[in-house]
Order: C-alpha cells, then sequence, then structure tokens
C-alpha cells in the first residue's frame, strides 16, 4: 500500500535506506569468498559486523541487524546457486529498500511509525474507500484480526515520487490437512505469547548458559586473566617504586579496557543467541542475589556480572527485545525436567535429579529453570515487559509453556 509521508521527514527516509543498503553491502563483501568458503551464518556476520556498522552508521541496532541478515540470506542464495552449477556473483544492493519488523516499526489501523537516525516517522496508509474495502487486500487480509502485520519492507518509487509499505502478514487457518493448521497455530501461538531465553551466570565455566544449550564465554579465562594483573601488582607494591606505582597503574587500564572489551563480545554473543532463537525477552537472575552468592568472590567477579546484564540492556534498548530478572532461589537444585528440588540434585557442573534421574549440565539447568520462573510469574498474572498473557521459554530444540506443552524449533516460525 502507499503511505503519506510529511515533507519534512522524507529525508530521514532516503537517509534510512542510504545506510541500510551500506549496512548490506558490507556485509556482502565480507561473506562472499570466491574460494567456495562464503560465510552464510547470520550469527557469524552479526558478531564481526555489527559494532562496526553501529558505528558507520545512525540506525538502530535492529536496522543494522536487518541489513546484515538481508545480505546473508542473499550470500546463502548465492551459494545453492553455485552448487547447483549456476553462475551467480557477489550480491549487490542498491534497489531501494528497508527492511522493517516490529521491533523497528509498529503498525496500526490508519499508519505506521518506521525508525530512521532521526527518530520514528509516522507514515499514513493511502487508505482505499470504505465502501471498496471488501474486495480490496487491504479489507480482506489487514483489517481482519486474524491476520498480524509481522514485517514490511518500505520501497520507494522515484518516476512517481512515492513511498510505498508491503507488509507481511502471519497465515491465519486455512484449508490443508490437519498437520498444517497444527503448524500453523503453534507458530502463531509462539509469538503472539511471546517467548523467553534464561540465562545462568556463572563464576567458573561457562561465563553465560542459556535455556537453549548455548555457553559463552569463559568465566575461568576471566577469572585467570584478573589473577594476573593481582598477581603482577602485588609484585609493584613490593618495589615500592614510582616506576613501579606508574606500570601498576598502566597495566590497571589495561585490564580494564580488555575486561571490557571482553564483556561487549560476550553481550554481542548472547544477543546474536537470542535472535537465533527469534525470542522476545532475555531472562537473568537478581542482580543483588547473584553478588550475594558470590560474596566470597572478588569484586571483580561481582562488577563483570552487573556489566554484562548492563550492556546486553543499553544493546538492546532500541530494539523490541527487552532484559527482565527472576529470584533464582533454588534454580540450581530444581530439576527443570520434573520440578523436583533438592541440594544433592547438583555436584558442581553435574546435575542428576534423585527424583526422575534427569541428567544434564548443571548449569543449563539452572538457566532453563530461570526462563521457566519467568513464565510462571506470567502465568499467575504478572504483567510481562512484553505485554503477554502467556509466555514460553526457549529451549535448544524449542519451546515449553508453563503447562508443559511443547513447540518444536521448526514450528516457531
Amino acid at each position: 500500500m502507499n503511505v503519506d509521508v510529511p515533507e519534512e521527514r522524507r529525508g530521514d527516509l532516503h537517509q534510512t535506506k542510504t545506510q541500510f543498503l551500506h549496512c548490506a553491502n558490507r556485509t556482502s563483501e565480507w561473506a562472499w569468498r570466491y574460494d567456495d568458503l562464503c560465510i552464510t551464518s547470520k550469527s557469524k556476520a552479526e558478531n564481526a559486523l555489527y559494532d562496526e556498522l553501529r558505528d558507520e552508521t545512525d540506525l538502530t541496532a535492529n536496522l543494522v541487524q536487518k541489513g546484515i541478515r538481508r545480505a546473508i540470506e542473499a550470500v546463502d542464495a548465492g551459494v545453492e546457486k553455485l552448487k547447483h552449477g549456476e553462475q551467480t556473483s557477489q550480491p549487490e544492493f542498491d534497489s531501494w529498500s528497508v527492511v522493517y519488523d516490529k521491533r523497528s516499526a509498529t503498525f496500526n489501523d490508519d499508519h505506521a511509525t518506521l525508525s530512521t537516525p532521526n527518530g520514528r516517522v509516522t507514515t499514513e496508509y493511502v487508505l482505499p474507500p470504505e465502501d471498496e474495502r471488501e474486495n480490496n487486500p487491504f479489507g480482506r487480509y489487514y483489517e481482519n484480526e486474524a491476520w498480524d502485520a509481522s514485517s514490511a519492507t518500505l520501497q520507494y518509487d522515484e518516476q512517481d515520487d512515492t513511498f510505498s509499505l508491503h507488509v507481511t502478514l502471519k497465515t491465519p487457518d486455512y484449508e490443508g490437512d490437519g498437520t498444517e493448521r497444527q503448524e500453523a497455530e503453534s507458530r502463531d501461538d509462539a509469538t503472539e505469547n511471546g517467548v523467553v531465553l534464561g540465562v545462568d551466570l556463572n563464576v567458573t565455566g561457562a561465563f553465560a548458559v542459556t535455556s537453549t544449550g548455548a555457553f559463552i564465554g569463559s568465566a575461568d579465562y576471566l577469572t585467570h586473566k584478573r589473577n594476573q594483573y593481582e598477581q603482577r601488582r602485588a609484585k609493584l607494591q613490593q618495589a615500592g617504586t614510582r616506576s613501579a606505582h606508574l606500570t601498576i597503574q598502566s597495566i590497571g587500564s589495561r585490564l580494564s579496557d580488555w575486561s571490557l572489551d571482553w564483556l561487549h563480545n560476550r553481550a554481542n554473543d548472547l544477543i546474536a543467541e537470542a535472535q537465533d532463537a527469534d525470542v522476545d525477552g532475555i531472562i537473568f537472575e537478581n542482580l543483588d542475589h547473584i553478588c550475594e552468592n558470590i560474596a566470597n568472590g572478588s569484586k571483580f567477579q561481582q562488577w563483570a556480572y552487573a556489566k554484562f546484564v548492563e550492556l546486553v540492556e543499553y544493546k538492546l534498548e532500541s530494539t523490541e527485545l527487552f532484559v527482565d530478572t527472576v529470584n533464582p532461589a533454588y534454580t540450581s537444585q530444581r530439576c527443570s525436567h520434573c520440578g523436583f528440588t533438592h541440594e544433592n540434585n547438583r555436584d558442581d557442573k553435574e546435575f542428576k535429579c534423585l527424583d526422575c534421574g534427569y541428567e544434564v549440565n548443571a548449569d543449563y539447568n539452572a538457566a532453563k529453570n530461570i526462563a521457566n520462573r519467568y513464565c510462571g510469574y506470567i502465568h499467575r498474572g504478572q504483567t510481562s515487559r512484553g505485554g503477554w498473557v502467556t509466555s514460553q521459554l526457549a529451549l535448544k530444540s524449542g519451546a515449553l509453556n508453563v503447562n508443559g506443552e511443547y513447540t518444536p524449533a521448526e514450528l516457531l516460525g
């Protein structure tokens, strides 16, 4: 459908297009390799290019990610052509288009708001007369509550000097076999009700473990770097010279910079995992409770935990992904499979339920419990950050709701 854009805001949309295509073309250049080693992993591309492209553009995080993903999808399609003996070349993006979803746009009855480097632009729909809508796609689909706008591509016709918004709608129930209908319903429910990713933070082993089974960073390595600094500082303090004092300041500054950069990268890893799992929120343990648990640990570890969560929240500010917390009491002792809770269920990094015999990595078990506890909050009436009535936790193989109903990953859309 065509959209009416205020004259004073048209330049903002043109600027968005220029920067969006820059992200796509930069990603295409990086991912396309003529030695048959093209990179088609969206998470690898985001890890390598996200920070750089955020610095090079004024786009929100979501639009940068959309630009990266659009290029990777094109590269992936090119790789498939090469596999079938077809000729192709590095994808190039020069046509006027910007891809939006619910994190960078809102779709209303008569208008949409679109993210730009200079804030949101309200675009009014150019609607057909009411008496003509019944047989018009807008009336049949967009105004039908059974359909849900999930994404859109903004385009511009230079000859007519008009903007148009091509909206993608979720498929409602349709005729077909029972399996098709069930899959459509599962996809809609998973998105409509919200899906959350549980995250367990640790002092040893993996720094962060998710309910999808991702093990992110090494807490042991982070602690090792800190211990190296402490040992060197102790030796320099014994020297007591001015030179030693200046050296302490210098290495302390380098450690601080290195640690912050390491946490930035781990935050990016977690966000990439959340995006790959297509979740709506990331759930951590309550930080006050975490600090109590590691009160005997170093102040550095407490700082790292708090800074990591702060970085994740900061990076998600301009997206619809949210961060929330739960009370983590007994999440390390509770069996995520049957719910039986006992302190002897866990032995360091090993978890084996004394009741049902379920065996799994202890931190992974805790991450699932963290997400499930948040789902329980919503189930009992607490308002979620996403405003849902119910929610599910994201797992490696799919999603599970608070009632134990499981949806395989391939049905989550």
